[in-house]
């Protein structure tokens, strides 16, 4: 909680509306004209009095931060820990200290809607379409996915295109994730390569078009909440599953039950749940979400709050490297000696490495990465920490990847608020 009783969500608002007002009601100072500025002063004693402990590393804070201990918004029951962003559509996401394990238990996994859950998600009369520009049409139960491709397990990651949409500034609209819409769970099905080239994927092939059984919000039988597709190339790749069961059981309703898409590296949106079809395209498919600026970015890096032409957005692929601390949990106390973890991924490249900082990115000390479980799984990390005394500091991690792209302090603005990849961090108070 802050000083005056708001909670995070509360402060990051105050922030983006009059980040100048928001420094001088919350932290007791005036705002430095260059907002990169570095506190001084009464903002540090007002700082340190509300994490309630000494900032060893204080003269490295940039101007304007909430602390990481502060900005931590109130979680509400879900399913089991998550927090509900909204029910209409459902979406939840999962606080990351929840997200510790290395695959991710089904009831810690998010929950990204569009439309209404089916009536009926079970797996007896369900039934796969495969058509469009292919030799033979299949139409294939659940019994015949199984009995005629080789099934596998595999440990995969999937993360909503909007996570982290909470910090943009100006604010983006949609779902306002922090950091909890990814997960990497263990998904068994076959492969989508397997099954179109039964079907006989014709030369003129350029995009696939995935199709669910949820329904409209409006409740008009006549629309779809989303149909989104991707390049046949991506999705003649080995680690795309139609997956029939999560973490060795039947899929969560909320994820998907009985049949769905797992794409990993790419938009969740990608990964169509209550697969009910996938029909072939020669042409980028056009299906709800997948024109105009859903699930797009600007073509070029715009100023904040800029209006793009519509025609200047282009369709987001892989996902950018990225990192997770999730233990210690934000806001804790802690021993003067502690092991610090989490993840790191990036689209369908590998992680090189990941550093960690307990002096606001003054220095940075590697991380033990752990190589993939296979393909399209996310890696462990984890680094012990000896912190030099007693106090309030924030864990700062930043992975790299197997191209040299590094996860970044900050990232442009764009309209939709998609791809926020900012490095994560954690408050902690110690000794």
């Amino acid at each position: 909680m802050s000083p005056d009783g708001n909670n995070g969500n509360d402060l990051r608002a105050k922030f983006a509306e009059d980040p100048e007002a928001a420094d001088r009601e919350v932290f007791g100072r005036k705002s430095f004209p260059d907002r990169r500025g570095f506190l001084k002063g009464a903002g540090l004693a007002s700082m340190t009095a509300a994490v309630g402990m000494a900032i060893p590393f204080h003269r490295n804070i940039p101007q304007g931060f909430i602390p990481a201990a502060m900005a931590q918004g109130n979680p509400i029951m879900g399913k089991d820990g998550l927090t509900l962003l909204n029910d209409r559509p459902l979406n939840a996401e999962t606080p990351p200290e929840l997200l510790d394990d290395a695959i991710t238990p089904t009831n810690r996994h998010f929950i990204r809607n569009n439309g209404l859950v089916p009536d009926d998600t079970s797996a007896e009369g369900w039934t796969l379409t495969v058509d469009g520009l292919v030799d033979s049409p299949l139409e294939l139960s659940i019994a015949d996915l199984r009995d005629r491709f080789e099934v596998v397990t595999m440990a995969l990651t999937v993360e909503c295109g909007g996570n982290g949409r909470a910090f943009f500034d100006p604010p983006a609209s949609g779902n306002q994730w922090t950091y909890g819409a990814v997960a990497c769970s263990e998904w068994t099905g076959v492969r989508l390569k397997d099954v179109l080239e039964a079907a006989g994927v014709q030369s003129n092939v350029i995009y696939t078009a995935h199709y669910g059984a949820d329904a409209h919000l409006s409740g008009n039988p006549d629309l779809i909440p989303i149909s989104r597709g991707m390049p046949i190339d991506k999705a003649m790749t080995d680690n795309i599953l139609i997956a029939f069961e999560m973490n060795g059981a039947e899929l969560h309703p909320m994820n998907g039950a009985p049949l769905r898409l797992v794409v990993p590296g790419w938009p969740g949106s990608c990964s169509q749940k209550w697969l009910t079809r996938i029909e072939l395209r020669d042409v980028v498919h056009d299906g709800p979400k997948m024109t105009g600026t859903s699930y797009r970015v600007p073509a070029y890096p715009v100023s904040a709050g800029a209006e793009v032409p519509e025609e200047d957005f282009v369709i987001i692929e892989r996902m950018p490297v990225k990192s997770l601390v999730t233990f210690p949990a934000n806001g804790v106390s802690t021993a003067m000696s502690t092991e610090v973890r989490g993840h790191a991924w990036s689209g369908d490249r590998t992680i090189d490495r990941v550093d960690i900082s307990i002096d606001f990115g003054a220095t940075w000390q590697a991380a033990t990465l752990d190589a993939p479980a296979n393909d399209g799984a996310w890696q462990n990390w984890r680094a012990t920490v000896d912190f030099p005394e007693a106090g309030y500091y924030e864990v700062w991690a930043r992975a790299t990847d197997s191209e040299g792209i590094m996860q970044p302090f900050a990232i442009d603005w764009n309209p939709k608020g998609y791809l926020n990849n900012s490095m994560h961090r954690v408050g902690l108070r110690v000794g």
